[in-house]
């Protein structure tokens, strides 16, 4: 999925001009990055937050246009409103097309409910992570990595080494290998089986 994103050079400065330009249903922001130096920007509120509503928008290569010039970017950091649904600051690194990437990508968890642990078994899938650091180029950035759980048991875990991933994307700390989910007996249904034996 390719998403482009607006903004404007921002010339001023300041908590006090930042607040300024948030009641006029804007957000500043910064790019930096690469061998050009940081630009202060500004973004359309309301397009910047319909574009951080998408999943994709925090995993992706995005393509930012300032004023027209258009660089790839990722989305690094952003801060929101205590209670509002208002973005109050935006920052991206500049990816160079050539270079390596470190960034996090969704898991998307499928097949739970036909998973051995949860059809036959009655356990229940706990997902201990909803996301890992992978290193790729910015080419092979996938949106998210599917996690297939239709052979897991109760009592088993799935690591990060047991994940399928796209061609030219690495776990970024493979040598730690997390659990990525793991399906919970549940006490009742143990019970059941460890009596049937006996009965």
């Amino acid at each position: 999925m390719k998403i482009e994103i607006n903004a404007k050079k921002r010339d001023v400065q300041g908590s006090s001009a930042s607040r300024r330009l948030r009641r006029a249903s804007q957000v500043p922001g910064i790019v930096y990055g690469g061998e050009a130096a940081p630009v202060s920007i500004v973004f359309d509120h309301n397009e910047l937050y319909q574009g951080m509503r998408k999943e994709a928008f925090h995993s992706s290569v995005l393509t930012l246009a300032i004023d027209g010039a258009k660089e790839l970017v990722l989305l690094r950091d952003y801060q929101m409103h205590a209670y509002k649904q208002q973005i109050l600051h935006v920052d991206f690194q500049r990816v160079d097309a050539k270079q390596k990437l470190h960034t996090k990508v969704p898991l998307h968890f499928v097949n739970a409910d036909v998973a051995p642990g949860v059809k036959l078994s009655g356990g229940i899938v706990s997902h201990v992570l909803n996301e890992v650091e992978v290193a790729c180029l910015p080419a092979d950035l996938p949106e998210f990595i599917e996690v297939d759980l239709k052979d897991l048991n109760a009592g088993h875990s799935l690591h990060a080494a047991d994940l399928k991933l796209p061609k030219g994307v690495k776990l970024a700390h493979a040598d730690t290998n997390p659990v990525v989910a793991t399906i919970l007996a549940v006490r009742g249904a143990a019970a059941d089986e460890a009596e049937a034996p006996a009965a």
